[in-house]
């Protein structure tokens, strides 16, 4: 009996490592296409894990792939996420770890921005213009028609909006094509952009404190591979004190740089910043924001169910990853 015991531990002991599964769809926002960057600030990756990431276009496509399981860990907004709850009906799904928040006081909030010497000056003057969105119904789109019903305009009564991919927003508002457009921290950040154009409102004022990206799991995976998410989650969560302490910065924005195959100079004076998007250094995600926003979400038209947030959310794991690091 003994011996078969020492069997079995010695090859538990020798067991591949779990091949993870992330989704991404953009570094700096996501560091896990970059954690390879700083392999001894992640002593867990190729020991009790390996990391596949896999990059997305945005959030959406993530549902599919989670649904299909085709994805061990994806990324979210709280409008993908009421989406994947109301329309996929994964009641499995559960909130596991924070990315970025945004309209945290005291860091950047997502400006919606017109032309510096156009017409628009107040929000009435948006009046019968047109309005530029990445997606219908996406995150940013609601955060905007909460902000201008707030203010008395209607979609389709008083504007309209055309799905615009945002980096190609710059160029459709520099053509005269659309009058207002709304941006994510990298293009809002870029120095063309802030030199044309100016903010009329930001997503805080629509939304608050917004939920604007973080991880899922479905419950099957988390419990069959639960000491493995925690040893990822604290080798990520130690890699971000890294990037964000201020001393690391000149070599935290040349990692990011070169895998964006930019400049550091696009990233030098903001990125892991005040000036930048929150971050928690923990990977704890903000509940009550995400709870706040899903009624947005519903007064807007885009959710027809209630939400209890805290049925579908699993902190333990980023708790249990953040005490190894205290």
């Amino acid at each position: 009996m003994a011996a078969a015991l020492i069997a079995l531990t010695a090859g538990a002991a020798h067991a591949d490592p779990l091949k993870l599964r992330v989704g991404w769809s953009d570094v700096p926002s996501s560091l896990t296409p970059i954690m390879d960057q700083k392999p001894e600030l992640a002593p867990h990756l190729g020991k009790t894990y390996t990391l596949d990431p896999i990059h997305f276009g945005g959030t959406a496509p993530m549902i599919t792939a989670l649904a299909t399981n085709d994805l061990d860990i994806g990324e979210m907004a709280f409008g993908s996420f009421g989406n994947a709850i109301q329309n996929a009906h994964m009641n499995d799904v559960r909130v596991i770890a924070d990315e970025m928040q945004d309209g945290v006081p005291g860091y950047l909030s997502i400006p919606y921005v017109v032309m510096k010497d156009g017409p628009i000056k107040t929000i009435a003057d948006l009046k019968g213009k047109v309005v530029a969105t990445n997606v219908i119904g996406s995150g940013t789109d609601i955060g905007q028609r909460a902000y201008l019903r707030k203010n008395g305009l209607e979609d389709k009564r008083d504007y309209s909006e055309l799905e615009v991919t945002y980096f190609s927003m710059k160029d459709m508002m520099k053509q005269g094509k659309v009058d207002l457009i709304t941006t994510i921290h990298s293009t809002a950040l870029d120095p063309e952009m802030q030199a044309i154009t100016r903010p009329l409102f930001y997503l805080r004022d629509g939304m608050g404190v917004t939920a604007i990206l973080f991880r899922v799991a479905r419950t099957p995976f988390i419990e069959k591979n639960r000491a493995v998410l925690v040893d990822f989650f604290e080798d990520e969560a130690r890699q971000l004190h890294w990037y964000l302490d201020p001393k690391n910065h000149a070599e935290a924005v040349a990692i990011a740089a070169k895998f964006t195959k930019s400049s550091p100079d696009h990233f030098d004076s903001w990125l892991f910043t005040k000036s930048d998007i929150y971050r928690d250094p923990d990977n704890m995600p903000n509940l009550k924001a995400l709870q706040s926003n899903l009624k947005t979400q519903k007064d807007a038209g885009f959710l027809n169910i209630d939400i209890d947030v805290a049925k579908f959310a699993d902190t333990s794991i980023v708790e249990d990853a953040a005490k190894r690091l205290k």
